[in-house]
């Protein structure tokens, strides 16, 4: 079940027809253990969604844990299909808005495989928490290596799923735009010990808060290159046209089947 954010005054203005294609709409994806209910997955949803003006944040839930059921998370592999179908109801709804696929830990491993696609247009990644290391404690970054989209990373400095020195050399062999922000003392979930706060003279929020401002500037400079890459030649100018082709048609195929579920036949 997927569960936007509400419309924001930007949204009511695009509605009435002013220019709002500059605010992205955003994909969230959970991770393995938590649905797009957790606190934790509310909190972030809030955040970006102020922090990059988005005109929606889209946040979902997997099939093997929608609706309470506590099932163990697939390959990852196994829930692209599903994550696509999602972005692509998200793009046809807001046609022209840069697209922006975040998740946390699996959801941004996901995020990732989904960006990779063919007929998916993303304009950044945002992976908080990425899980580098298996559970088999190998290093996963043939992934990494095919992306060409702008990709951010939000990790704790105490995250055991991915070693800071590891994620490094991956990061020198992407084809893509790449940036680390680090949370000091953070762990997979960016929690920070009290004594650690302590000695720094911070809060968790206010490191959060540093960590969503990083992600802000970080997007606006990957939108413009992600239009200038889709606008400076003719072969970007065709792709970008045919994925917004796709993206009305499936709109008007959506638009199709609420109409038949709303008519009553008289006999």
């Amino acid at each position: 079940m997927e569960s936007p954010s509400p419309p924001s005054k930007r949204r009511r203005k695009n509605e009435c027809g002013d220019d709002t294609s500059s605010s992205p709409v955003v994909v969230f994806a959970h991770g393995a253990g938590a649905p797009s209910s957790s606190d934790w997955m509310i909190k972030w949803k809030d955040m970006l969604g102020k922090a990059l003006d988005a005109v929606e944040v889209v946040t979902f839930d997997y099939p093997y844990i929608a609706g309470g059921k506590r099932k163990a998370p697939p390959k990852a592999e196994n829930l692209v299909e599903f994550h696509t179908d999602v972005v692509k109801r998200a793009v046809a709804k807001f046609p022209g808005h840069p697209l922006i696929l975040a998740g946390k830990s699996m959801g941004s491993r996901v995020s990732c495989m989904v960006a990779c696609k063919e007929d998916i247009a993303a304009s950044a990644v945002l992976c908080l928490g990425y899980p580098l290391k298996g559970m088999n404690g190998a290093v996963r970054d043939e992934l990494l290596l095919q992306i060409t989209v702008p990709i951010m990373f939000v990790q704790g400095s105490k995250d055991g799923l991915c070693p800071l020195d590891k994620l490094e050399a991956v990061r020198k062999k992407m084809k893509s735009l790449s940036e680390l922000h680090l949370i000091d003392g953070g762990d997979h979930s960016f929690k920070i010990g009290k004594k650690h706060l302590q000695t720094m003279g911070t809060t968790q929020d206010e490191m959060e808060g540093l960590a969503v401002q990083a992600i802000a500037a970080f997007i606006s400079k990957s939108q413009r290159k992600f239009w200038g890459k889709y606008t400076g030649s003719r072969h970007g100018q065709f792709k970008l046209f045919t994925i917004i082709i796709q993206s009305l048609n499936l709109l008007l195929q959506e638009g199709q089947k609420l109409f038949c579920q709303e008519i009553v036949l008289p006999f």
